[in-house]
This record gives C-alpha cells, structure tokens and sequence, in this order.
C-alpha cells in the first residue's frame, strides 16, 4: 500500500519502520520545526502542504491509500487538516493517540482546559517546571511574579525574560534526573499538557514523589478518524486493510 504518516513522534518513527519492512511505500511528512529531526526509514518530507486543499492534491497526486496521523496529541492544525482532507479524498484516516496520562491516588492534579487558564491558576510566587512547548509561552512568562524552567527541544522564537531560565533538552527522561531536577530548582509547580506515553511520563512520579502540585492541560478533540492506541494496533489495522 501506498501509505502516508503525519509524524514527528517516536510512534510514527516506529510505525514507518514496520511498515517499510513489510514491503509497504511509505512517506512521512515533518513539520520542519525541529532542527536536525530523527528521521524515520522510507521517503521524508518536510514542510508544511498548504492547509486542507494541499494535503488533499497530495493524497490524490499520490494515490495515497491511507493516511495516518501519528503526530503529537496537541499537534493542532495538521491534525484538523487531516480530518477534512480525509473527508474530502475519501482516503481513510488512522489516529494513533496514545493513552491520556491518569491522576494516581493521592495525587495533586489540577485539571484545565487551555494555556492561558493554566497560566492563570498559578499563585504568585510559584517555581514552576514549563513543559508545554511552544504554543502559549508568552501566555505563561507574563507572570513576573513567578519563577520558570522553561524545557523545550528548540530555542523558542520569544526571548527568554530574566524571571525564566531556558533549558534545552529532547526527552525521554529518567525518574532520578526529574527529581534532581525538581528537587535542584525548588518546583513547586509542574504545568504540562497530557501527552501520554512513557517518555516524558517520570516528571509527574517525581511531582507525585516531592509534592509538586501539576497542572494538567487537556487534550484537543480532532474529529472523526478511526483511532488506536499504540503502534502495533495501527499495524494490525493496517495489514487487516491490505
């Protein structure tokens, strides 16, 4: 089959590798945000399509047989795109999502629903580890009177205030490291988004661990696509169609 990812994840890295071993002409599109990305077997581009009208020519100039949305669960657009072009083509969509992180007992979670609520609901004073990307940055460091680790894989385009310290690194992330790293920094608060997986999950265990309250940004809802929850059901999915 003729198969194009919407990638940029460790999932879509590993479903391309899969899929290029049983024979199937794969492409895997980037966004081209990340500087030197790590780049999955098959053909690669990079860049964006030009909206909902691009990606559906794609499809069609492609003859493309499925589509597949393995990017980041708050991908935004493209994953809206997806949506419509899909709809448009008559080319079927499969959604990888992996499971929404859950609030072990005892934990101390508060849940909302955008950045700039989730900037709102941090009290004066607060040490905050920021992990929630890019999106919304400058909605979080208008807080002077808060203090921020801003983690991100890319320099952000918003220079960085003196309430705020830049630290670059590109996950997974150990148990041991989070909790130096809290622990070092003095984090009274942790805002991410609720991205699932195992990569990023041990900031929360080291949260739940030291006491660090968590902010929880919710997931964006896409629209129709016929969804799974790990990489082997998309290809059990996908060989079921073949």
């Amino acid at each position: 089959m003729n198969i194009l990812i919407l990638g940029g994840t460790a999932e879509a890295r590993d479903l391309a590798e899969r899929l290029v071993a049983q024979g199937h002409a794969v492409t895997t599109s980037l966004a081209g945000r990340t500087q030197s990305p790590l780049l999955p077997p098959g053909e690669v581009r990079i860049g964006g399509f030009g909206g909902v009208a691009g990606l559906a020519a794609t499809l069609r100039a492609g003859a493309v047989d499925w589509l597949v949305d393995a990017t980041h669960p708050y991908a935004g657009q493209i994953s809206l795109n997806a949506v419509a072009a899909s709809r448009e083509t008559g080319v079927p969509l499969l959604r990888i999502l992996r499971p929404a992180w859950t609030p072990p007992d005892g934990a101390n979670w508060t849940h909302v629903e955008t950045t700039s609520e989730a900037a709102a609901c941090l009290p004066p004073g607060a040490r905050v580890l920021l992990t929630t990307g890019h999106a919304g940055l400058e909605q979080f460091l208008a807080r002077e009177d808060c203090q921020f680790i801003v983690r991100l894989i890319e320099t952000p385009a918003l220079a960085i205030p003196p309430h705020a310290r830049l630290l670059q690194s590109r996950p997974p992330y150990g148990l041991a490291d989070e909790i130096a790293l809290m622990d070092g920094e003095r984090i009274t608060h942790l805002v991410t988004k609720n991205s699932g997986g195992g990569q990023t999950a041990a900031k929360l265990d080291a949260a739940m661990r030291l006491g660090v309250k968590v902010i929880m940004i919710a997931r964006p809802v896409y629209g129709p696509a016929i969804e799974v929850d790990s990489v082997d059901a998309a290809v059990a999915r996908l060989s079921a169609a073949g």
